[in-house]
């Protein structure tokens, strides 16, 4: 009598090796471009603006509070300045899968760009990485009870988010950012997004003139 044993294992060994290469598949923004298109080597590469003086310990654009209030929306206003959160799901950006730039709500300063942007399932919009690392601070953050990483803008202060180390790959970090801290500017092509970061670098990135 044949026994159909080998066959069976053949058949379990072929599904075992493709659970393997789907879980050794990388994790990608929904919006992933080649290395010839990333959009921080293209910041990275710019000068900062003459204005923006990071080295100086102050942002350099500077605002009264009833400037703020005035320029900003309740809601922007509370998450941007008083380092609020909005509600997870119920903001425009956390499924927006259209191609373009985030800006900073607070000055402009272009900071996320929508090929490094992910869907992370918390019901906010995510990001591996910043478009230049240079126009986003860092400080720690003890609030609640958590340590965490708080994200700001470094040229006019605006709270952004968070960052964790839980994001997917290249990076491995997740910018978990507000969008009432963001201003989407939509693009037609990665070219186009790249032309508005340049044009921000070369016109001075006057935020607070805007």
């Amino acid at each position: 009598m044949r026994t159909r044993t080998p066959k069976i294992v053949s058949i379990f060994a072929a599904i075992f090796c493709g659970t393997l290469f789907l879980l050794a598949m990388p994790e990608k923004p929904m919006n992933s471009q080649s290395s010839e298109e990333n959009v921080s080597q293209c910041a990275s590469a710019c000068a900062l603006p003459s204005h923006v003086d990071l080295s100086s310990g102050e942002f350099p654009v500077q605002r009264t509070d009833e400037e703020w209030r005035e320029r900003l929306t309740d809601l922007q206003y509370n998450v941007a300045r008083k380092q609020g959160t909005e509600r997870a799901f119920a903001n425009p950006y956390h499924d927006n899968k259209k191609t373009g730039l985030y800006r900073c709500i607070g000055c402009d300063v272009p900071l996320f760009s929508s090929t490094d942007k992910f869907d992370s399932g918390t019901g906010w919009p995510s990001f591996t990485q910043p478009i230049d690392e240079r126009t986003l601070g860092e400080h720690r953050d003890t609030s609640y009870g958590m340590v965490r990483t708080e994200v700001h803008c470094a040229v006019c202060g605006s709270h952004q988010g968070h960052v964790f180390n839980d994001g997917p790959k290249p990076t491995g970090l997740r910018y978990c950012i507000n969008s009432a801290s963001l201003k989407f500017e939509e693009a037609e092509s990665v070219e186009e997004i790249k032309d508005l970061v340049k044009a921000w670098y070369e016109e001075g990135g006057d935020g607070s003139k805007r």
